[in-house]
């Protein structure tokens, strides 16, 4: 591996001067590339001497564009059988975000600066805070396709979030804040009204919302098969994505089972009396009779229902006529206030149903170890129940208690 000065004379006769890296990469192949500056082409030569010599040395001329190593990972995702949802993000987040930006620029020109210059012009792109993050998420899952594809040597986005990730997860929780009662998750007394609001087909889904904790998606897969009433069991071992495709729970803890009390089971008896059913058209070979498919939440035809329709039509509503809303900035034709849900989506029942595991018994609460809220809620590690709820959980040093303890020492 040498480096050499060129230098030449323009057609208008202006001197020129550049530096080259002649060296021979891992196929055996000569190679040259030109800096304009000496320092660059040291660094290059550095830096290519030690890939060479390892084996892993891309050439630019082999390396490909973002967006051809992109259509390669959207093709892996598919071949990986991923779940449709996913696929889906990655390959919106490809095109909108990664191909109009940065799409021609080859794998081996992507460093630190590139991509710290990329997030910037999303920044300014007016992408949010949370879809930049997705986006560079993405980007690094592309790379590393490509690395495995020996299309690259390096995967900078991970380098980056390696350095960082700790500082991010820090100022993302100053960013959100802590999840607050009234606000964000819903009180005892809203809940008492909205489950005394609760009615027809609605009222057995919210109460199995409220009382379970189970995910929209879990409740929109739910089967009757996976219902215990006998023992208040509740099984959870798939879910319904935005498309409606039943698939896996979104992690491994996610396959787990909640008891239920009184309340919803004695609600799930009577619902199962009159819940639609859909026939699936296949013929079994031994009943000759039509299969049916049993979810416990169906849509009117017994079809996976959808998300917005339980929102729109079954909590909001019920939130309404439960006194639980708010006046919108808006006002109607007639120029009075429009009364909206307070809490939009079914993840604040969620939230509800966290916040009940952890409370104590003397609050009305389950007075659930962290471990076991964990568990029933699904989640993949209790890093991530603590993040989200460590601060509803008692200190147990609360004025009272520090009383006593106060009056034991000085007795």
């Amino acid at each position: 591996m040498s480096i050499r000065k060129r230098t030449w004379t323009t057609g208008k006769g202006e001197e020129k001067t550049a530096w080259v890296v002649d060296y021979v990469d891992t196929k055996s192949k000569r190679r040259l590339k030109t800096f304009a500056k000496k320092k660059d082409a040291d660094q290059f030569a550095a830096t290519a001497k030690v890939e060479v010599r390892d084996g892993v040395h891309v050439a630019d001329s082999d390396s490909a564009t973002v967006k051809q190593a992109g259509n390669f990972w959207i093709a892996s995702a598919e071949a990986a059988r991923l779940e449709r949802t996913t696929v889906d993000s990655y390959r919106s987040h490809l095109h909108l975000h990664i191909i109009p930006f940065i799409g021609d620029l080859k794998l081996s020109a992507l460093n630190v600066p590139t991509v710290r210059s990329f997030e910037d012009d999303l920044r300014a792109a007016d992408r949010s805070p949370a879809m930049i993050r997705k986006v560079m998420v993405s980007l690094g899952s592309l790379l590393a396709d490509a690395q495995e594809r020996g299309l690259t040597v390096r995967n900078v986005v991970r380098d980056i979030r390696g350095r960082r990730k700790g500082g991010e997860r820090r100022q993302e929780r100053r960013h959100k804040g802590r999840l607050k009662v009234g606000e964000d998750i819903p009180t005892r007394d809203e809940i008492k009204a909205i489950v005394g609001a609760s009615e027809g087909r609605w009222r057995p889904l919210l109460l199995t919302a409220i009382f379970t904790g189970l995910r929209a998606s879990e409740l929109r897969g739910l089967r009757w098969k996976d219902v215990d009433l006998d023992k208040r069991e509740i099984h959870v071992r798939q879910r319904a994505d935005r498309f409606n495709t039943i698939g896996k729970p979104k992690s491994y803890s996610g396959e787990r089972v909640v008891p239920a009390p009184p309340l919803v089971i004695n609600a799930l008896r009577e619902w199962k009396l009159i819940c639609p059913k859909k026939k699936t058209g296949k013929v079994d070979a031994d009943e000759h009779d039509i299969m049916v498919l049993d979810l416990v939440f169906p849509n009117g035809l017994g079809h996976v229902e959808q998300l917005n329709n339980i929102v729109r039509r079954g909590l909001q509503p019920t939130q309404v006529r439960a006194g639980v809303a708010v006046e919108a900035e808006e006002v109607d034709n007639e120029g009075k206030s429009v009364i909206e849900p307070k809490y939009k989506g079914m993840h604040a029942l969620r939230h509800f149903y966290a916040s009940w595991c952890i409370n104590r018994q003397q609050d009305g609460g389950l007075g659930l170890p962290p471990k076991v809220v964990q568990e029933r809620l699904g989640h993949s590690s209790i890093t991530m129940t603590m993040d989200v709820y460590g601060h509803l959980f008692p200190r147990g040093d609360d004025a009272d208690e520090l009383a006593a303890a106060e009056a034991a020492l000085l007795s």
